[in-house]
């Protein structure tokens, strides 16, 4: 699959075998030589093998666009270098094959190759299992959806320039561990709206969805509200059972500030519960697949195995990328250093 894919912080890539030879090659400029940076150390040789113009036989996408989007996922990362070695027709009418060759600027480095699959729209790629968005700037529709979408409790900026949306359920562990990242980066990003948007596992999770519209219904009487609601169901996850689960949320409501049976009646409407699926229907829409998953302004990043430096990083890199400010202090991070990349 695509190093990084989905996760924007993985560095492995699996195997690709070099690009068979096609039969007759269009006009598409191959990569040209790999822009090496020094970033003050000795620059190693090119580590790629030239690109050769008879694999690239695939009209679209073009070279640059593919850079674009392996830029938006791997920029975030000065030492990753890349060159793109194929872009190729496949069997399947429309259906692109991309070789990239992968590497870094650490001595005798290793390079690895990797391949993804476009889809006839252009506007998908699919590398093993995962499908994500492709493009020049993949993002920027997901970004769009969210913008417009999604309506959970928000704490940080009230501009949308920046979003940051936790996808989370109420009912899993994984989530509630995911807390204290989510606490520190309102801290570390001043200009972010940091939104808590609700996707209930049923299907794990028998009271995920019962605790989801009581949050809403906190949300509705004050926003605020809603996280010490939600600290408090984190807290309390082993009691959402068959015999305890009501009297656990409404407790949670309760230490929220708010009048619990007002909330439950609240949770009991069919406005409420279309409220729930409408968000587990742009979770569903976005191509969210577990829980806690945090999208970056339309970037989607699971929560959960990135060293919190390396997700500062990411949204550091995201927000350079839409011409935002973070309103974070230290060094601006992805503008001064962009990735050695084909141009």
């Amino acid at each position: 699959m695509i190093a990084g894919a989905q996760t924007g912080a993985q560095t492995g890539a699996t195997g690709a075998q070099t690009p068979a030879k096609p039969a007759g090659a269009t006009a598409q400029t191959p990569a040209a030589p790999l822009e090496l940076q020094n970033m003050g150390q000795t620059p190693k040789a090119d580590p790629f093998p030239p690109a050769n113009l008879k694999f690239f036989t695939a009209d679209s996408p073009n070279v640059d666009t593919v850079n674009a989007f392996l830029k938006a996922l791997w920029g975030y990362d000065p030492n990753r270098i890349w060159r793109v070695e194929a872009i190729q027709k496949t069997s399947a009418p429309n259906v692109t094959k991309v070789v990239v060759f992968v590497s870094d600027k650490t001595p005798n480095a290793k390079v690895r190759p990797t391949a993804f699959f476009v889809t006839p729209d252009g506007k998908h790629a699919v590398a093993g299992d995962v499908v994500i968005p492709f493009g020049a700037t993949p993002f920027a529709d997901m970004r769009k959806t969210i913008q417009a979408r999604a309506d959970g409790a928000w704490r940080g900026a009230p501009s949308k320039d920046l979003m940051l949306v936790e996808f989370s359920d109420l009912q899993c562990p994984h989530c509630k561990e995911a807390q204290g990242t989510m606490d520190q980066l309102v801290k570390d990003f001043p200009n972010a709206h940091v939104v808590y948007q609700s996707f209930p596992i049923v299907e794990a999770h028998p009271f995920a969805f019962e605790a989801a519209a009581y949050g809403y219904c906190v949300e509705k009487q004050k926003n605020d509200a809603f996280f010490p609601y939600a600290s408090a169901v984190f807290d309390h996850q082993p009691e959402l059972t068959r015999e305890n689960g009501d009297a656990t949320l409404k407790a949670a409501v309760t230490k929220a500030g708010v009048d619990p049976a007002a909330v439950s009646s609240c949770a009991a409407t069919q406005e409420t519960k279309d409220q729930v699926n409408a968000s587990i229907k742009l979770a569903e829409d976005l191509g969210v697949d577990q829980t806690p998953m945090l999208a970056v302004n339309g970037h989607l990043l699971p929560l959960t195995g990135i060293p919190y430096e390396t997700l500062k990083t990411i949204i550091s890199y995201q927000a350079s990328l839409d011409g935002v400010s973070t309103g974070a202090t230290g060094p601006a991070v992805g503008a001064s250093t962009p990735p050695a990349v084909n141009k």
